[in-house]
């Protein structure tokens, strides 16, 4: 069989399998937002308004903390049967959130469901960069951020529809349905795999310091200068906990022998530039997602499902440019191109929103926000394609969750600082602290931009 004949091959065989990554990819997405809509509902129901917030909290929390470790496992053990296994543990924990009794009940159920979530993401983008070459990714991740990227639009509206007409439980139970449906496909077209090693080896103490130290570091970036004052003795116990566990984990990874964390990746040139890239974007996008909407409540004086639904052009003009990108990249090969002029994109609408006055017509601010849809879907749609194109076979997963993580990181860092600089600017007023943090996220979009620049094209493989 030729290498032509091989490939095509492949091809069709993705096209069968693809379908149901894209639903697990998008059940994971709607399930960040889709409960935001329906938390009045769940506070009403469940009498939990004070721990109303943990209620996505622990949820993103659960992803962050279990997405580097779902990525070791994956080197480690066929990635078919994780990703199985990680859709029935999601599957599992919506079921139990529909039938959850009490708000601490739900919460747990939330951390259950956002553990499965975390290997939903790294297995699914990890098995097609199994079994589809660099050269021809582009075209399906860019397809997989798309589905994200409308996942982030549509979980609002879902979860309003469904509180309002079925009642807030359903907000978990439509997960069933289509996880059902992504396990059937997945369970018949992709191949089994072999065992990564003959002998696998789990860091159970380098998975022990990974997640209570991401934890401590998460909650840091979580609860200080919003919910607990920098100074306060929780946060300040939590970082040091963090540095603590993190120092611990860095001298254990080097001596360990399959570690959780290979510490070699951080020496590769290329993985080390898109870690940088990708943490400067998360923060920079928490900029864009959460004080845009907080700009026009408090600008231009509209509701707040009003402020989501204005959103809107940023995620669909996102979802297009990964899509765009994708192929892109597939037929030319090229994708240094597109971080830089994604990065510059970014810059500019952060710029524009910077200077936005109160009252600026909405044309002009759907301009802007379009103007970083495509910068962002420009970038996200490359990194992991160029990231695993640049690491060796065995590292593919824990290189993925290397690069999601580090987007968690930088999205949590985001809403801490961005949100001291809210607070330190409200003396000036609504928009003057709204355009403090515009200019800051312009400010480390340039960063980003600096980062791009330093990033090395090397041939994208055309075997796996």
């Amino acid at each position: 069989m030729t290498a032509t004949a091989t490939r095509r091959g492949w091809d069709r065989a993705t096209l069968i399998v693809f379908p149901g990554f894209m639903l697990a990819t998008l059940m994971a997405g709607l399930d960040q937002t889709i409960v935001a809509t329906a938390l009045p509902s769940i506070a009403a129901d469940l009498s939990g308004l004070s721990h109303l917030a943990w209620v996505v909290t622990a949820y993103g929390l659960a992803v962050g903390v279990s997405t580097p470790v779902h990525g070791k496992l994956g080197d480690l053990f066929p990635r078919k049967l994780l990703f199985q296994l990680s859709v029935a543990t999601f599957l599992a924990g919506s079921a139990l959130c529909g039938t959850a009794w009490s708000m601490p009940a739900l919460i747990a159920f939330r951390v259950l469901q956002g553990i499965g979530a975390g290997g939903i993401v790294v297995h699914s983008q990890s098995i097609l960069g199994e079994l589809i070459p660099p050269a021809e990714r582009g075209r399906y991740l860019g397809f997989m951020q798309s589905a994200f990227a409308v996942s982030t639009v549509a979980g609002p509206l879902l979860g309003g529809v469904l509180a309002e007409n079925l009642g807030w439980r359903w907000a978990f139970y439509v997960n069933l349905p289509f996880g059902a449906l992504a396990l059937a496909v997945v369970a018949v077209n992709v191949p089994r795999g072999a065992p990564r090693r003959g002998e696998a080896r789990i860091d159970w103490l380098g998975a022990v310091l990974l997640s209570t130290g991401i934890t401590a570091l998460l909650l840091v970036t979580g609860w200080g200068g919003r919910e607990h004052g920098w100074g306060s003795p929780l946060v300040l116990a939590l970082a040091a906990g963090a540095v603590v566990l993190l120092t611990a984990l860095l001298w254990w990874e080097r001596r360990a022998r399959e570690p959780m964390l290979p510490l070699r990746l951080f020496g590769n040139p290329v993985a080390r530039v898109v870690f940088s890239l990708v943490f400067l974007l998360g923060f920079t996008t928490v900029g864009l997602t959460i004080f845009v909407p907080l700009f026009f409540q408090l600008a231009d004086r509209v509701t707040p499902t009003a402020s989501g639904m204005r959103l809107a052009p940023l995620w669909l003009s996102w979802a297009v440019a990964s899509t765009a990108a994708g192929q892109f990249v597939a037929r030319t090969g090229r994708y240094r191109v597109l971080p830089i002029t994604g990065a510059a994109l970014v810059t500019a609408a952060l710029v524009l929103w910077w200077q936005m006055p109160a009252g600026t017509a909405y044309g002009a601010e759907a301009g802007a926000l379009v103007l970083a849809g495509i910068g962002l879907g420009m970038i996200n749609s490359v990194m992991l394609i160029v990231v695993q194109n640049a690491v060796a076979a065995g590292d593919i997963g824990v290189a993925t969750s290397t690069t999601t993580f580090s987007q968690t990181i930088g999205a949590s860092s985001g809403v801490a600082v961005f949100g001291s600089v809210f607070a330190a600017g409200l003396a000036g007023g609504y928009p003057a602290a709204v355009h403090g943090v515009f200019l800051l996220a312009a400010a480390t979009a340039v960063l980003a931009l600096a980062t791009a620049l330093c990033l090395r094209e090397i041939p994208l493989r055309k075997v796996r």
